[in-house]
Parts: C-alpha cells; sequence; structure tokens
C-alpha cells in the first residue's frame, strides 16, 4: 500500500513541506559530526557499516551473515552490534546468547547469532554495543548491522545495500517517499551492493538464493517443492521478494499474507490461517520469533546471499585490507 502510495497518489506532495523538513534536519544532523558540533566516537577496532538510503527490506541483514561467515572462513575474529529494533530488553547493552529470546533482542540478532555464531552485541547506543562485545571477545572487526544514519559511531568501511528492483522509488525524502537519504549519498560511501535486479556501473551483483524448508518442530529438512498446500507468510521490509522467489523457484502457494517488518505473532493468529492439511512456510527471520510455539505443519524456508566470485573478491580484499592496516 505505501509504494503505491509513493508511486501513484498525488496527495502524497501534500506531504511535501514534511519531507523537506526531514531532508534539511537529516543534513543539518550529518553535518554537525562533520563539523565537530557533535562527538564521533571512533571504536579501536575497524567498524563496517552495511545499511541503505531507504525505508524496507533491501537484503541487509542476508549479507551481514554471508560476510560475517565469509570473514570468519579466513580465520578472522567478527563481531556484529545492532540496536535490536522491536526488541524489549531488561537492560542494554547485552549479549546474544543460545537462549536469547527475538522479543528481548530483536528477530535480527537472534537470526545472526544462529547462524554465525558470532558475538553479537545488542544496544541502541552503537558505542555501547560494541564496548559489550569488545569486553567479551577480542575481536578483529566490527560489523554493523544498519547505522548508516547513525554518525555518532566512526566507521572505516560504508556499504550500502540497494533492492536491485524497486531500486528509489520516487527519489524523494520521507514521507512522500520511500529516502531516508538522497541518492548522492552513495558518492561516498565505499561499496554498492544491488540485491536482485541488474547492477548499474559501480555496483557489486547480489541475489538471494533459498536453501531447503526447515520443519520448526522437528529440524527436518527437504526442498520447499516437497511441501504441499503451502500458506505462505511474510514480515519483513518487502514481503513480496520472498513470494517471488518461491514463484521463481516453481512454488504456486494456495495463498500469501504479507505483514508488518519486524512483526509480532501468536500461536492463535497464525493457526488460523491454514486449515487442515495445510503448511504455513514462513521466512527465517520471521521463524526466530514463533519457534517457542510452533506447530507440526510450521516451516520455513532460509536465504542465502550469494555474490559472484568478482564481487566477493574485491570486497573481502577491501575489508582485508582495512584489518591489516589497524593491526
Amino acid at each position: 500500500m505505501i509504494k503505491n502510495f509513493w508511486s501513484d497518489s498525488y496527495i502524497r506532495y501534500l506531504l511535501l513541506p514534511l519531507s523537506l523538513a526531514y531532508g534539511l534536519i537529516s543534513n543539518l544532523v550529518r553535518l554537525s559530526y562533520r563539523i565537530g558540533l557533535r562527538k564521533v566516537w571512533r571504536a579501536p577496532v575497524p567498524v563496517v557499516v552495511i545499511g541503505n538510503i531507504t525505508v524496507g527490506g533491501s537484503g541487509k541483514t542476508p549479507l551481514v551473515i554471508w560476510l560475517v561467515l565469509a570473514l570468519q572462513n579466513r580465520g578472522i575474529q567478527v563481531g556484529v552490534v545492532l540496536r535490536g529494533y522491536k526488541g524489549k530488553a531488561g537492560t542494554y547493552p547485552f549479549l546474544v546468547t543460545k537462549d536469547t529470546k527475538a522479543h528481548q533482542a530483536g528477530d535480527e540478532a537472534v537470526l545472526i547469532y544462529q547462524r554465525t555464531h558470532a558475538v553479537v552485541g545488542v544496544s541502541p547506543t552503537r558505542k555501547k554495543a560494541i564496548e559489550a562485545v569488545l569486553s567479551h571477545s577480542a575481536v578483529d572487526i566490527i560489523i554493523t548491522d544498519d547505522g548508516l544514519q547513525h554518525y555518532a559511531l566512526a566507521r572505516d568501511i560504508e556499504i550500502v545495500v540497494i533492492d536491485g528492483e524497486r531500486r528509489f522509488g520516487n527519489g524523494w525524502w520521507l514521507p512522500v517517499g520511500p529516502m531516508r537519504e538522497l541518492k548522492s549519498r552513495l558518492d561516498s560511501v565505499t561499496a554498492i551492493i544491488a540485491n536482485g535486479g541488474e547492477p548499474l556501473p559501480g555496483e557489486l551483483a547480489m541475489h538471494l538464493t533459498p536453501g531447503l524448508a526447515v520443519n520448526l518442530k522437528s529440524g527436518q529438512q527437504k526442498s520447499v517443492k516437497e511441501l504441499n498446500n503451502i500458506v505462505a507468510i511474510a514480515g519483513i521490509g518487502n514481503p513480496e521478494r520472498f513470494f517471488n522467489t518461491l514463484y521463481t523457484h516453481g512454488v504456486r502457494p494456495l495463498k500469501t499474507v504479507s505483514f508488518a517488518d519486524h512483526q509480532n505473532y501468536n500461536s492463535l493468529n497464525l493457526n488460523a490461517l491454514t486449515a487442515l492439511g495445510q503448511t504455513l512456510l514462513m521466512t527465517e527471520k520471521d521463524a526466530v520469533k514463533v519457534c517457542s510455539f510452533s506447530e507440526a505443519h510450521w516451516w520455513y524456508l532460509p536465504v542465502n546471499a550469494v555474490l559472484p566470485s568478482i564481487a566477493a573478491k574485491q570486497l573481502l580484499t577491501i575489508i582485508c585490507a582495512v584489518i591489516l592496516s589497524a593491526s
């Protein structure tokens, strides 16, 4: 609905003063850090920020997971920090463990920990999250999932992930359009990753590929094509991307249901979506929030970021060079 509002509705231009105010404040905040009016904190290890300049899902978290695993395979110790969006912990900062629930740390923090077993720190203040990680482990580098606009944190590398199909919509700042910052912000970042679609000159390609479907109750794995009578749900920034992944791989759900990003679920509202003999299929990001009350007919489909070898080598070379220079 909001996508149609940005592309089709002329009513959105009534919000133009708010959009201009948003852009002005955003630029003034960034400028205040650049000229020293506000203090910027630099971590004792290199920091990589993976973010975006638009709202909505662009594929940041799958890229974070890919990058953490790729660096770990090279013997590099990686720490990850997040603000813990939608999480409600008793105290901050804190480190994610195997017992941490999504309602405490946020779904993305739990997902990254489960997939990588890296040290994951959570706090609305990235500085405190990084300090918690460093107090626990001697990591070589910090990766922050989101935080491109968190200018209180100095960063050595900025990686922006864009939706290669939706790209920048109408190009306007919020709320008239989807932009947190204008496209010109890309001129100052280290790398631009285009998730899906055709990358433009200067962009590195990435796409998401599904793994085996996993049963939330038993842990059984099988091809998603072997599941019957699927009802597919997605509570992510761009639910259509998940549904299109299914279509691309020959899966035709009985119906698809979109939820808001970081949607909270309960057993009652999820069970109401399926009838007897039907399968509920969700994203891995949804699954980390419902595993404690899962049913035998609930499955999730993990997706993995895939970068062409040249793009992967280029990105890892840049990051490893920064680590080496800091050591």
